[in-house]
This record gives structure tokens, sequence and C-alpha cells, in this order.
């Protein structure tokens, strides 16, 4: 009998929390504690493949490449290198930390940390209208040299009590996982695959058909959901920092919503009831999942995700 393979997005408090300064003791720390929500699957027979976010960590590693430049000479890499360098070390930490929370718990299964491109389309539009911020913030002057030397492309941000200009990259739509097969076949083995981290390192094909690395960053879980259905999970998990979803959140008429359907979803989505810079990209990887043959995806809070009377949990039609 083929067990159920659950593909988990791990949220961005899984590895760093409030103002944390993001060492590598409080990092493990996250990492562990969020870990071991994970062995309730392993439990009820689940082969996982788990994905994470990156942005802290990719920024920091911007921030620096432009020190290195500024200071010593030494050339920027792109950032598609960059996000390949966030996957490698962010991999690498919850393939030790994972290790160690299974042998704990008893179980003896092998972990992989893969490096993952994810296709994009070039002439996605968000080529043209970069919208994620990434890196430090700058002067307005050094904005302008920036703009001139490498065609960056600044917005103006306003965070706590500093003030200046951040470059913005383009987000595309992910199209293809490019080593989905091999993810599927380690896993259906029993192999604990972490992958697709940060949305995966973005890459594209010219009109030569020779492969190419993106200035781009992807949706984390819009791509954790493109792998979650070449692959033919059975469910897909989102873990963030609420426990369930909500409509009319943080108003009066504030509504917990614990069942959905795949129809009421896409109906509350339209009408505007999810937030557009937190949840409701969340839902549009679900419902996309949900509709290319998921049998359920849930979105909840990592300490919540083994009792069951938590969580939110998105099916084509309402559960009996």
């Amino acid at each position: 009998m083929e067990k159920k393979l659950a593909v988990v997005a791990l949220g961005g408090n899984a590895l760093l929390r409030g103002n944390q300064l993001g060492t590598i003791q409080e990092q493990e720390k996250n990492a562990e504690d969020t870990l071991k929500n994970l062995m309730f699957l392993i439990k009820e027979g689940y082969d996982l493949i788990i994905s994470h976010g990156n942005g802290p960590q990719v920024g920091n590693i911007l921030m620096r490449n432009d020190a290195g430049e500024q200071l010593y000479n030494i050339a920027q890499m792109p950032l598609d290198v960059c996000v390949a360098d966030s996957q490698g070390g962010i991999g690498y930490m919850l393939e030790r930390v994972l290790r160690n929370v299974l042998k704990e718990y008893g179980y003896n299964k092998e972990v992989v940390t893969l490096v993952t491109p994810v296709e994009v389309d070039i002439n996605d539009p968000a080529f043209k209208n970069p919208t994620k911020r990434v890196g430090k913030i700058y002067t307005k002057e050094q904005a302008d040299e920036l703009t001139r030397q490498k065609a960056w492309i600044f917005k103006e941000e306003v965070k706590d009590l500093a003030s200046g200009w951040r470059r913005v990259v383009a987000s595309p739509v992910p199209k293809r996982v490019l080593n989905a097969h091999v993810i599927e076949n380690m896993v259906r083995l029993g192999t604990i695959v972490i992958t697709v981290g940060g949305g995966g390192v973005p890459v594209y094909y010219d009109e030569n058909g020779v492969l190419k690395g993106a200035e781009a960053v992807i949706d984390k879980d819009s791509a954790s959901a493109v792998l979650a259905s070449l692959i033919k999970a059975d469910e897909f998990y989102i873990l963030t920092d609420v426990p369930y979803i909500f409509i009319n959140y943080k108003k009066e008429n504030q509504e917990i919503k614990e069942f959905l359907d795949y129809k009421d979803t896409k109906m509350y989505l339209e009408q505007g009831m999810f937030g557009e810079g937190n949840m409701a990209p969340k839902i549009k990887s679900c419902l996309s999942f949900i509709e290319k043959g998921g049998k359920k995806a849930v979105i909840t809070e990592a300490t919540k995700l083994e009792d069951k009377k938590y969580g939110s949990k998105i099916t084509m039609e309402y559960e009996d």
C-alpha cells in the first residue's frame, strides 16, 4: 500500500522570530521546535517533502555581497546564485536538526537537501512591474548610482526609523520544478526531501533554449504548490503564524473558517476577504493545488498541527 505524501511549506517563523538577531543558535532552536511538530505526520505514516522560506537569509546574503564589493572589490553574485546559496545553507541546517529530531523520536529515515531550480517565464508581466523588496536600504544618491551601474530598480521605503530606497525585483509565477521527478523518486522511497527553498532558484530558457538564471524571487508557497501538484501529493500544508484562516481578519465581524470547499474559498478570495500581502497568496496556492487534483490543503500554525481541531482545511467539496 502506497503511503500518503504531504508537502509541508514552513513559514518564516520556522527559522526566525520577532526581533531575534538571526544567530545560528536562534535559528537552530526555532527549526527544532518547528520540526518536532512534523513528527506527527511521520507517525501517521506520511512521506514528507519540506519547503521553506529564505527572506531574511537571502537579504543578509545580498548585504554581504554589497559590503564585499564596496570594501574589498569582491564581485557581486546575481540573485539566482544568492537564492541557491540560501537554499544550501538553510537546507543544511534543517537537515542536520531534523536528523537529530528523528533520532530523538526513534525514526530511522534518510534526509536529503536539494538545491532546486524552478522555471519561470522571462516574459512574465512581473518582470515589467517588480515589487519584491530585497537587500538593504540605500540613500537616494546610492540608489541612483546603482541604477546607473547595474540597472537595478528601486522604490522608496520607510521602515521603523530608517527611510531611503530599496531594490525591487520581479516575483514571477512558477511554471515547473525542474527536478520534480528526482524529488518524487526519493520521497516515494521514504526519504524526507528538503527542497524548493525560498521558492526555488529562478531560471528560464532563452530563445536558444539555454537555461539561465533570472533576477527574481519566487513565492515559496506558490512554488511548493506547483511541486505538490507535479508529484501528485495527497496533501499540502502551509505552516504560518495563525492557527486558522479568517475572513474579515481583525474586524468586528471576524470569522474563523475551519472547513472550506474550493468554490467558497475562491468566492471569499475574489471578494477581497484575505489580505493581499499575507494570506491571499497562501489561499491562491492552496486553490491551485486543489484544482489540479490535490485532496486537501491545510493552513495552520506549526504547534497546532497535531491537534486536529485547529487548522483550516480546504477540499474540492466539503468533507462529510
